[in-house]
């Protein structure tokens, strides 16, 4: 993770190439031409996309499940079906990993996350770094569940090493995954939100 809350910005072309990539080498004969690929909820948007391009010339079907990264690994954990796994962190697939829920050989480590603030666009409030996040006037951030959500695991560590966390915490509400903070901060409940983003585009929101 970086050292700062930058704003966010668009996914890059290598980032796009490579989850390409990535998807036409799984094995389909699980599902035929099928491909089911559970997602950390904040790639939605990037893998959507890649997948309506992929499915045109591969003429293979690929179904999504997204959410947090924790409650896709337990379904996983639990025998839900997956070709594919796209994790937000390390430690989800460390689990899968040990209890040998993985294809040997098939983890990759392709993308990397990065904290964001994000307002609305509309918004007066100026916010250049996380002490911002203490102006009396921010009352409520929006933060994926700091005790079980990847985003929100390493959204509060990275204010607790800051010495923000005690203070900001009284503004946090927890909400289920990025997407949901993200909607809170488009929805107007909250004024900001702290979001991730990979080099592919995934996001996590605080108001």
């Amino acid at each position: 993770m970086e050292g700062e809350m930058k704003t966010i910005h668009r996914i890059t072309s290598a980032g796009v190439w490579l989850l390409s990539a990535l998807l036409a080498l799984i094995p389909i004969a699980a599902h035929a031409d099928e491909i089911l690929v559970s997602a950390a909820a904040s790639l939605t948007d990037v893998l959507k996309e890649i997948s309506s391009g992929y499915q045109l010339k591969s003429k293979h079907t690929v179904k999504f499940n997204f959410g947090p990264s924790s409650g896709l690994a337990r379904q996983i954990e639990e025998g839900a079906p997956a070709d594919m796994f796209f994790s937000a962190d390390l430690p989800q697939m460390d689990t899968l990993h040990k209890n040998g829920r993985l294809e040997p050989g098939t983890r990759k480590n392709l993308l990397s996350n990065q904290l964001v603030i994000i307002v609305p666009a509309d918004s007066k409030l100026t916010v250049s770094g996380p002490k911002d996040l203490l102006k009396s006037d921010i009352k409520r951030i929006a933060v994926a569940e700091p005790s079980s959500v990847p985003v929100g695991v390493y959204s509060s560590k990275y204010l607790a090493d800051e010495g923000l966390w005690n203070k900001v915490k009284p503004k946090v509400v927890p909400v289920q995954d990025v997407r949901a903070t993200l909607a809170s901060v488009e929805s107007g409940n909250v004024g900001k939100a702290i979001d991730t983003r990979s080099s592919s585009g995934s996001s996590v929101v605080m108001k």
